[in-house]
């Protein structure tokens, strides 16, 4: 028997928007249906947001995403923020997305695309458990956590 877990974001309005952004950081395939696609009317407003929405990678990537019915002010629901200070990590949000890759090279190529506009909370460097870790906030207020897992 085996299980799996998917990260199910919740969004304000930008899940469609973030879904796309780590397709092109993961590739994979994408699937997004909308509040209209289920049944709601079209004419609706938030008719046209993300009810359902799932990408899947052949690299293991996979993440849901979702926007909250009637909010609109964009980034992740819970936000926060989280910071390095005094060779700590302090945070507020409920949550970090973990990826982890075999190479240093590989996992270079990931956090590359994922700063684009993002907040660099711990540069991607060797750590004491690691040959490569960081964490950023990217631009849809997620915060991951990147290492290389060899």
């Amino acid at each position: 028997m085996t299980i799996q877990t998917t990260p199910h974001l919740n969004f304000r309005g930008d899940a469609r928007q973030a879904l796309e952004f780590y397709q092109s950081v993961f590739g994979g395939n994408a699937v997004i249906n909308t509040y209209a696609d289920f049944g709601m009317p079209a004419e609706l407003p938030g008719a046209e947001k993300v009810v359902f929405g799932l990408l899947t990678a052949e690299n293991g990537f996979r993440v849901m995403g979702y926007d909250i019915p009637g909010q609109t002010e964009g980034s992740i629901a819970g936000g926060g923020s989280t910071r390095r200070e005094n060779n700590t990590t302090l945070t507020d949000q409920a949550l970090f997305v973990s990826i982890g890759s075999d190479s240093f090279d590989e996992l270079q190529g990931y956090w590359d695309a994922l700063a684009v506009d993002a907040v660099i909370v711990e540069p991607l460097a060797a750590s004491a458990w690691s040959a490569g870790f960081g964490m950023l906030t990217d631009r849809f207020g997620v915060t991951w956590s990147a290492s290389v897992t060899a």
